[in-house]
């Protein structure tokens, strides 16, 4: 298996990838809607001899109540085909994504996900460090890592509110 950056070559098979491992269409759609906000994404794919058996996508987020904060990037959406769930795609993609994100510059990353799967990269609660969500989940599933060596000493200090990208309330 090959993770590698998306392509414009991947575009359709991306979308086609979202609609078969997802129940609606809205992240198949909230996937195009952020590539054409023209915001910089981190976009993988998961190969396998040739075919996408996986995707994921990380967008900028931001925290309201502070003047200047660190870039902070969101996790989502992540698909896997249902037929290669289970077999390490998921865990290949967000470990590969998340080096994407510190080489970018990102201080740390945001899901919300599930309590018992994010937890193995490091994700922790973000309630802990004063950082909610603007969904109102419960506090087990909105959680951040941080990105450097040192556990969230880059977000020290701050609290507040993530806010994704208008797209995530527009699907």
């Amino acid at each position: 298996m090959i993770i590698r950056k998306e392509q414009p070559v991947d575009v359709e098979k991306i979308r086609q990838l979202n609609l078969r491992a997802f129940e609606t269409g809205l992240e198949a759609k909230l996937v195009d809607t952020l590539r054409q906000s023209g915001i910089p994404l981190i976009s993988l794919v998961a190969e396998e001899k040739g075919k996408l058996i996986g995707h994921i996508l990380f967008s900028p987020v931001s925290i309201d109540e502070n003047i200047s904060t660190p870039a902070i990037a969101g996790l989502a959406p992540m698909a896997v085909l249902p037929n290669w769930q289970k077999r390490g795609v998921g865990s290949r993609l967000v470990e590969e994504g998340l080096r994407h994100c510190k080489n970018y510059g990102y201080a740390a990353v945001v899901v919300l996900g599930h309590s018992d799967y994010y937890p193995r990269f490091g994700f922790v609660p973000s309630v802990r460090y004063g950082i909610k969500s603007e969904y109102d989940v419960p506090d087990n599933v909105f959680m951040i890592k941080e990105l450097e060596n040192d556990s969230l000493n880059s977000l020290k200090g701050l609290s507040g509110i993530i806010r994704y990208h208008h797209a995530f309330k527009d699907i």
